[in-house]
């Protein structure tokens, strides 16, 4: 019997768990995702942290801590998820020794409220690398504009950075530019560039769910033919700019210095509409120096019935190109569109973070009284 997940590592796919909580630390349900299904990484978001809190008691005793502590909220928020990272990073460590840090690697994000600020930006990616103080952990920082400066300063100081909410291609290419210009402030520094590692976190179905919205209303033949495949297609995209932006003399000389290409990282690879394939941002997005960031039942679909037929996203470029124009026919501009997607994702992020603080607070109230 075929291994899906196997075949999906062996064409250069690193497949990283888009989850984490205590219970699934304790429970060493981890180490068995990197013992049964290849899973190499973990990345986790404030919404994933609030349902982590909401299911079962294993955050009583530290939230017991931080009450006789008398720690502030927002203190004990950072300190309740980055415990869960450390955890996440040791459990990982075998995984990053053994691939010589490319990956074994955990996130976790910035405070997404500072998302337009850049000096704040920075200076909590620095906090958050040493709180955790693992070299295996990453920071998640938005694509916005004022994050490109933020991911610059932090890849200078020597932090593996996770960019996060990118949508578009010339965003995606700004952020390959501002990490190749920490990277060369970090060089010019005396930083080891071995030890920086970063990927650049595209999203994909969430730009099928806007376009195909847009094509629903139009209704007609020529917008149902094109519907599911706008995602694929400006991944495939980005993907094709990986390509350009590591190569070259530029490149060449970052890499002789120690230096790694920052890959790409398909994230937001659950499938939302159930008339297509659970597993299409999978097995669509084949290609070497990748990342697939996938949720549980993505995972699970995956091992179960995914079919890895060899690579799928370094191709296809030029119908990639023809789509875009299609559906620029259609009255539908994807610049438009993944600009919606970053200023709506932005404020998601900064909702699920506000919802995270409420949570905590709750729980904190609730144990106060017993």
């Amino acid at each position: 019997m075929s291994d899906a997940l196997a075949d999906l590592s062996a064409q250069g796919v690193s497949i990283w768990l888009d989850d984490i909580s205590r219970e699934r630390l304790t429970t060493g349900n981890l180490k068995k995702l990197i013992d049964e299904k290849h899973v190499v990484g973990v990345t986790s978001n404030p919404s994933i942290f609030q349902k982590a809190l909401e299911q079962g008691d294993a955050y009583q005793e530290q939230l017991r801590d931080l009450i006789a502590r008398d720690i502030k909220l927002e203190e004990a928020v950072r300190l309740i998820t980055s415990y869960d990272i450390r955890w996440g990073c040791d459990v990982m460590r075998p995984v990053y020794d053994a691939t010589d840090g490319q990956d074994g690697r955990v996130s976790i994000e910035v405070d997404p409220r500072i998302a337009h600020e850049t000096d704040r930006t920075t200076a909590e990616a620095k906090a958050l690398w040493w709180l955790v103080d693992r070299p295996n952990v990453m920071i998640k920082i938005p694509a916005t504009l004022a994050g490109l400066g933020a991911i610059t300063a932090a890849t200078a100081g020597g932090i593996s950075v996770n960019v996060t909410l990118i949508f578009s291609i010339e965003r995606h290419r700004a952020v390959m530019e501002a990490y190749l210009a920490g990277l060369e402030q970090a060089r010019d520094a005396g930083v080891d560039l071995s030890t920086i590692r970063s990927v650049a976190s595209f999203f994909v179905s969430r730009v099928d769910t806007e376009v195909d919205q847009r094509l629903d209303k139009i209704g007609n033949d020529e917008a149902r033919a094109v519907r599911g495949k706008a995602g694929i297609a400006n991944a495939r995209l980005a993907y094709e700019a990986f390509e350009t932006t590591f190569a070259g003399p530029r490149w060449a000389a970052l890499e002789s210095a120690g230096a790694h290409p920052q890959r790409p990282l398909w994230a937001s690879t659950g499938v939302k509409d159930p008339a297509y394939d659970d597993t299409m941002y999978v097995t669509e997005l084949v290609a070497p120096n990748t990342v697939n960031t996938m949720p549980e039942a993505t995972l699970e679909a995956t091992a179960s019935h995914g079919v890895i037929a060899g690579p799928t996203a370094n191709t296809g470029y030029d119908e990639a190109r023809q789509l875009f124009a299609d559906l620029a026919g259609l009255g539908i501009e994807i610049d438009e569109v993944t600009e919606l997607l970053e200023t709506e994702g932005v404020q998601k992020f900064m909702d699920s973070w506000t919802v995270l603080l409420e949570g905590v607070q709750r729980e904190l109230d609730a144990e106060a009284k017993k």
